[in-house]
């Protein structure tokens, strides 16, 4: 393996960073992407049942929705409930949109390495192929085994960025579907927050 890379010269360099970049991207992306850490089951219950006994939303309540990025939804609406739905629903849209900003944090990098990788691959591939024709010149072109190693060499690169870009586009399209996923979940919860407003706070629209 260290061969093959030492084979395919300097810009082996960049597409292995493209490679544990990509890697890196996609566990801190799928440790921070978990159900349970973006939309805990556990907070409309609680809000609920808050509502219930107290009759209100006290500033703890609050304050441990916000360390969920459902729960800041949650929170930034609670905050607005004296104000009716339409003001409760145009803040935690707002709020919503942070959110969603958040949770495609770095997918953009996977998109970029599966579109760079090819092409970096791509030329390192065309300057390998240079210069196996230059030795070729200067050795006076009658030995055709210096030809065929000089191109697999050459080909190295192309392989290798093949291989990143797949890798890359695979993490990024299940990342993105996962996120879309993530995005109908708080519109779902969100639609069910302001149904228990409703009934438990009796809110309407402000004249």
């Amino acid at each position: 393996m260290f061969e093959l890379i030492q084979a395919g010269g300097w810009l082996m360099v960049p597409i292995l960073a493209c490679s544990v970049i990509a890697l890196m991207v996609c566990i801190e992306r799928a440790w921070v992407l978990r159900k349970t850490a973006i939309a805990p089951a556990w907070l409309l219950p609680q809000i609920e049942a808050s509502i219930q006994d107290k009759g209100y939303i006290d500033n703890e309540l609050l304050e441990d929705l916000e360390q969920y990025p459902s729960g800041k939804i949650f929170a930034a609406g609670l905050r607005k409930v004296d104000y009716g739905i339409p003001a409760i629903k145009n803040v935690m849209e707002e709020t919503a949109n942070t959110v969603i900003f958040d949770l495609q944090r770095f997918l953009t990098v996977l998109g970029t390495i599966a579109s760079i990788s090819p092409l970096l691959g791509l030329l390192g591939t065309v300057i390998g192929m240079i210069q196996v024709f230059t030795e070729l010149v200067s050795s006076g072109g009658g030995d055709p085994s210096l030809l065929s190693g000089g191109i697999s060499q050459a080909l190295v690169t192309t392989a290798f960025g093949l291989g990143v870009a797949i890798l890359a586009l695979i993490g990024y399209r299940y990342f993105l579907r996962r996120v879309d996923e993530l995005i109908v979940h708080l519109e779902w919860q969100s639609c069910r927050l302001v149904d228990v407003l409703v009934v438990g706070y009796d809110v309407e629209p402000k004249e």
